[in-house]
């Protein structure tokens, strides 16, 4: 017996790509519209010596989220049917962690918030990777350096929270 997905017509790659990078943007804009490097709050904290200058995030986040655009994509067009059905339930998990980093960091103003949604991501960048592998390798290896910035990410946000017991508790902003 067949699913009605895998009856379907199958799409092609392109439209595939496509539709993952709509919701890589989606992400992108989500996440970005809640950041405000320049708060107050943001500007008190107590930073490691080894955290990125500003600038830094943004001409890193741009190839990561190509990456993922294009990794999905590929996945997505060589999956079928239940296989693809749980790629993009993973894959839709991951987007929306990695937008909701940003709100419960800087919206909320939360160092615990924001380490319990890098390490929610860590685990569900695994879960990706896994399911991306078992569709295809090449496009989950292109996922790695993705999951490496994460968890580096979770690596500052818990030094952020360790060096910053004042800030443990969400703060209003102080510009």
């Amino acid at each position: 017996m067949t699913t009605l997905s895998e009856q379907a017509r199958p799409i092609r790659s392109g439209a595939w790509t496509a539709a993952a990078a709509a919701a890589v943007a989606a992400t992108a804009v989500a996440g970005a519209r809640a950041v405000d490097a320049d708060s107050a709050w943001y500007h008190s904290l107590d930073k490691p010596s080894w955290q990125p200058p500003s600038w830094a995030f943004g001409v890193v986040w741009t190839p990561l989220y190509a990456t993922i655009a294009w990794s999905a994509g590929r996945g997505l067009s060589r999956a079928r049917g239940r296989e693809r059905v749980r790629l993009a339930a993973s894959l839709a998990a991951d987007l929306t962690l990695n937008a909701a980093w940003s709100h419960a960091f800087f919206r909320r103003r939360s160092l615990w918030g924001g380490l319990a949604g890098t390490v929610l991501l860590d685990a569900g960048n695994a879960r990706l990777l896994r399911r991306m592998a078992g569709t295809d390798r090449p496009a989950a290896a292109a996922l790695a350096p993705y999951a490496a910035w994460c968890l580096f990410a979770t690596a500052l946000n818990f030094s952020l929270l360790r060096r910053n017991p004042e800030h443990r508790r969400a703060l209003p902003d102080q510009r």
